[in-house]
């Protein structure tokens, strides 16, 4: 049995003429124990699909069974336990509480469910320890870089000990270095037997994924099966793709090193000469591609 399974899911926002397609019909099952990663440009529906899955929304059409249980339909308060309970999320922007000390953020899904004090802040100690920044534990969110913030929000998900991890652009505030920490750190929870959903738009990451879907418009326009490790041949062909260079853009680029700024001159001689020169070599180009047709 699916782990995750999606049947016609649709969304829609709004009412009458200003009603928005945010998903149409989305099929999507994911197996336990999977690292899934979702990309596509921005409106294309993927945070929609993930506040679906982790029950932050609820489908306006279909049915979204999670371990066989259509829990679309719970109310709010099943709703909610349910989400306490398996699914863990991390955030783009961290949303560590900025009043209390990352111990107290990592331990705060504990005391929703009515854990004591002394036994929440010993588990997320622990869990801090777990993820390399037991002596960060009483520091403030604002006192932490944005890569230890991060690891703080991965280890506030996993408190609870979730089966789902649900990560909507986790790295997209971080600099490179930060960004493999999160991520391989990501990679060490799925292989302990946690499945992962991943938002990204940076083709990098799907390195770490072994399936890749891409949506557009609402719609999930490919699924893509591939082995840890391997940049996803769809991330590498949208994103890597050279642009072609075409003879308007030629024009417009000889425009602008002809164009001068009104009122001044350029006196320097041999930045008229590089111009001139560069300006050249535009033309002679558009003159061979008009040869060669």
């Amino acid at each position: 049995m699916a782990l995750i399974e999606l049947q016609e899911v649709s969304k829609l926002y709004g009412f009458g003429d200003a009603t928005t397609l945010a998903l149409d019909e989305v099929a999507l099952t994911v197996e336990r124990g999977e690292f899934l990663a979702v990309m596509g440009p921005s409106g294309s529906g993927k945070t929609t699909l993930m506040n679906l899955i982790g029950l932050l929304d609820r489908p306006t059409h279909g049915i979204y069974l999670l371990d066989g249980r259509n829990v679309a339909r719970l109310r709010p308060n099943r709703q909610a336990k349910t989400r306490r309970d398996r699914i863990g999320f991390v955030f783009q922007y961290y949303n560590l509480l900025p009043r209390i000390s990352v111990l107290e953020n990592v331990a705060l899904p504990l005391a929703y469910r009515g854990m004591t004090p002394v036994r929440r802040q010993k588990q997320a100690s622990d869990m801090l320890e777990r993820i390399g920044m037991r002596d960060r534990e009483y520091f403030m969110p604002h006192q932490l870089s944005g890569g230890q913030a991060q690891r703080a929000a991965i280890a506030r998900a996993l408190i609870n000990k979730p089966s789902i991890i649900i990560a909507d652009e986790p790295t997209g505030n971080l600099d490179s270095n930060d960004s493999r920490v999160v991520m391989e750190l990501l990679s060490d929870i799925h292989r302990q037997g946690n499945t992962i959903l991943l938002v990204t738009h940076n083709p990098e990451l799907t390195r770490y994924a072994n399936r890749v879907i891409y949506m557009r418009d609402g719609i999930i326009v490919a699924d893509e099966a591939k082995a840890i490790g391997r940049m996803a041949k769809g991330a590498r062909r949208i994103y890597f793709r050279r642009r072609k260079t075409t003879d308007q853009d030629i024009v417009a680029g000889v425009s602008a090193l002809m164009h001068d700024v009104p009122g001044k001159e350029i006196t320097d001689l041999p930045k008229r000469r590089k111009l001139r020169h560069r300006s050249s070599k535009l033309l002679k180009r558009l003159g061979r591609r008009a040869i060669t047709r």
